[in-house]
């Protein structure tokens, strides 16, 4: 049986009347087009569809940001949606409902460069030239907040099952219709801030894992929505309480190994992780790993946080990174890396807001780790203790939004996730941050104001 076949029985014996074919603009935000369920299998499953590339330079309110490669004297042209028909997820919180991601082309028939799926699957060909397939896992933190985008709750009460209890219906809603979709929920925790959550969800391979990511937020903010709520994944909300972060943790599947002859064939064991022989400290494949993503954390800094608010995470004793520096079980360093732990060995970078864009976050790390696995680089002395209290001669990571721009700009990250993407990036960024210093907001200041609330709240 063909696949368009299986899909065709699968959305038959669901009763789904509706099909989304979605693809993430550059900020991270689901778009797409929702087709009858008969128009889908007949022509859009193989066919494909249609949509304006001005998504890739809307900003947060959807205003068009001046780009070379996408605006009006190109006529701001289609992008054709290619359904990834094996992304295919069935809504239980929407019976009748399923998604598809798609991949985005541009004539002639290329990926278009510009696209964040796009930037990721390139990176991911990357790590699998060097030998390796890369699994990453994402941790979202966001705000649970009344219709009002008050608090849910005065105070904090970290992993409490006892505190607004009242409070878990919505969790589970959120929990059950993730796991509809596809998504393996592995747990939820009230985290260090009054109404702040953190849902846990299982590793995937890497683009699966930016999909799930997507799918996550916006589930998220559905659900909210429906119960009478809201949530946010605003990087930073408030001045006094914790920001919301995405930590991403990664590791390496070695699948391929060299034969006697010299040649190179699949590894038998091709579940093994690449970083399972780490036991007091990482081997040399997670030290190179780790010593590539140290090298680039200060380019990273953009992707992590896209708009000027997610710098103000960026401070000591936040449970966010303020230097680039390593250690083991220790959440003052910037890359925590597990080891002792034979399959589930792995890197956690800690810096990324939870705005940042799941694929265009996870393509930056894996970039940063092929090239540290390129030039076996070395990540230097580990760190132990109290990294804010005494950072050493760690390298500062980018405290305001023109840092993270200098950082980015003109960087060996940069160029490896290609000219045009990272052209565009930076342009959107720079426009942010006009707006921010317009709306006499201070970058390099710690207070949250009533402007970046009504900017980011509701759309990140």
């Amino acid at each position: 049986m063909s696949e368009l076949a299986d899909i065709q029985s699968t959305l038959r014996m669901a009763d789904v009347h509706t099909v989304e074919v979605a693809i993430v603009d550059t900020y991270g935000h689901l778009r797409g087009k929702r087709f009858p369920v008969d128009h889908f299998l007949r022509s859009v499953a193989e066919g494909g569809c249609h949509l304006a590339d001005a998504i890739y330079i809307f900003d947060l309110h959807n205003d068009l940001v001046d780009s070379p490669y996408i605006n009006m004297g190109k006529g701001y042209l289609d992008t054709h949606l290619v359904p990834d028909l094996g992304t295919l997820r069935l809504f239980g919180h929407r019976p009748g409902y399923a998604l598809v991601f798609a991949d985005s082309l541009e004539p002639p028939h290329r990926l278009h460069p510009i696209a964040p799926r796009t930037v990721l699957a390139r990176q991911i060909a990357r790590c699998r030239a060097l030998g390796y397939s890369p699994l990453v896992a994402t941790e979202m933190e966001f705000y649970l907040c009344e219709a009002d985008w008050s608090h849910t709750q005065s105070h904090i009460q970290y992993s409490s099952l006892t505190d607004r209890s009242d409070l878990e219906s919505v969790l589970l809603a959120m929990r059950l219709a993730m796991i509809d979709a596809g998504i393996p929920v592995e747990s939820s925790n009230p985290e260090y801030g009054p109404g702040q959550i953190e849902i846990n969800v299982q590793y995937s391979d890497a683009m699966t894992t930016a999909d799930n990511t997507a799918l996550y937020k916006s589930i998220v903010k559905e659900i909210a929505e429906e119960t009478g709520l809201k949530a946010t994944f605003m990087p930073k909300p408030w001045t006094e309480p914790s920001g919301s972060g995405m930590h991403v943790h990664t590791s390496l599947v070695d699948v391929r190994h060299r034969a006697p002859g010299g040649g190179e064939q699949p590894h038998e064991a091709a579940s093994s992780n690449a970083f399972a022989s780490s036991e007091e400290r990482p081997n040399d494949v997670m030290s190179h790993w780790l010593g590539g993503q140290l090298d680039n954390a200060g380019a990273l800094s953009l992707l992590g946080s896209p708009v000027p608010n997610g710098y103000k995470r960026v401070r000591p004793y936040t449970f966010a990174p303020t230097h680039v520096h390593w250690g083991l079980d220790n959440r003052s360093v910037m890359c925590r890396c597990t080891v002792g732990a034979d399959n589930a060995n792995r890197v956690e970078f800690r810096s990324a807001g939870a705005d940042a864009n799941p694929y265009l976050m996870i393509a930056g790390l894996l970039a940063a780790g092929a090239d540290g696995l390129e030039r076996r680089a070395d990540p230097g002395p580990m760190s132990v203790g109290d990294m804010y209290d005494d950072p050493g001669d760690a390298v500062p990571l980018p405290a305001n939004a023109a840092d993270g721009i200098a950082a980015y700009e003109g960087s060996a990250l940069a160029a490896a996730l290609g000219e045009e993407f990272s052209t565009n990036f930076v342009l959107m960024a720079k426009a942010e941050l006009d707006k921010f210093v317009d709306a006499g907001c201070d970058p390099a200041g710690d207070e949250v104001t009533d402007w970046e609330r009504d900017r980011y709240l509701e759309f990140t």
